[in-house]
């Protein structure tokens, strides 16, 4: 077997935007041979996959996976919601959600080295992409624990396009409906104790301003500033939200009227935190015709 050096790594790399493990596996399965090493990773769908590399997938999935220990919620994207319906798509999904679950894996990059047989989550994403046809990606990986008195309640709404996982104790339907209201509510926080204090001093600040600016007499601006400050907890805290099926009631309220606790939760939604391709279809046209 020919010794693979690394300037042969190199080359390959450039002349096929494979990724480096990638290459070396080519020119290992080929002997050192670069023009073949070309022809191996074209045949596997790599140097497919590796020009859609670029591409920005913000649709897909999130999935929640668990059994009496553990639960993993997890974002997979695709670049269309077309292929997130996809039956090979849901199939790589559910593989990708029984692989972490499976594993020690605790965040998106412990995730994507797990090994499933010779392959590594990160070579199952890339299959994915060669095979699929658009550019696949595992993001935002969570993984939760349970005490023994606690359980998981989950909540999937539109198919995946939102995800809901809480850890709980005490009534499951409760539990689920609180899952709904996280859905729909959008919480960031249990309650204010979870909170970053640096973050609520400079929303002080700005409010401070905010509200001088305004005119108001400076001698109630701090009275002021506090009802505002109590109204945002209020919008980003589970436990101080009104509950969505009773506006009369918070959250906090409802769980302790129905003896039910809920020691955390995680919400994703597809596409969070991605910046997303706006198409200017206009302009395509306008494009097409001049060309």
């Amino acid at each position: 077997m020919a010794q693979i050096t690394a300037s042969q790594v190199k080359e390959l790399r450039e002349r096929t935007s494979a990724g480096m493990m990638d290459c070396k596996k080519a020119l290992v399965n080929t002997n050192g041979d670069i023009e073949q090493a070309i022809i191996w990773l074209r045949e596997n769908g790599i140097t497919k996959a590796a020009k859609k590399a670029g591409r920005i997938a913000a649709e897909g999935i999130c999935k929640v996976v668990n059994n009496d220990k553990k639960a993993v919620i997890f974002e997979l994207n695709s670049e269309t919601d077309f292929v997130a319906k996809n039956d090979k798509f849901q199939v790589y999904a559910a593989q990708i959600g029984d692989a972490i679950l499976n594993s020690q894996a605790l965040n998106t990059e412990e995730a994507l080295e797990i090994k499933v047989d010779d392959k590594t989550l990160a070579d199952l994403v890339i299959e994915a992409t060669a095979t699929i046809g658009e550019k696949i990606s595992l993001r935002r990986v969570n993984v939760f624990t349970k005490e023994e008195e606690q359980e998981f309640s989950s909540y999937i709404h539109m198919g995946g396009k939102i995800a809901v996982l809480t850890v709980y104790s005490g009534s499951e339907d409760v539990a689920h409906d609180i899952c709904m209201h996280i859905a729909a509510m959008s919480p960031t926080y249990l309650d204010e104790s979870e909170v970053d204090a640096a973050h609520i001093a400079q929303e002080r600040i700005i409010l401070v301003e905010e509200t001088r600016n305004e005119g108001k007499p400076e001698k109630i601006i701090d009275k002021i500033v506090d009802g505002k400050i109590k109204k945002l907890l209020k919008g980003i805290c589970l436990l101080d939200q009104p509950f969505v099926k009773n506006q009369d009631q918070t959250v906090g309220e409802f769980l302790k009227a129905n003896n039910t606790k809920i020691a955390k939760f995680i919400r994703l939604e597809v596409g969070e935190g991605i910046e997303k391709k706006q198409d200017d279809f206009a302009a395509e046209v306008m494009a097409a015709v001049n060309n």
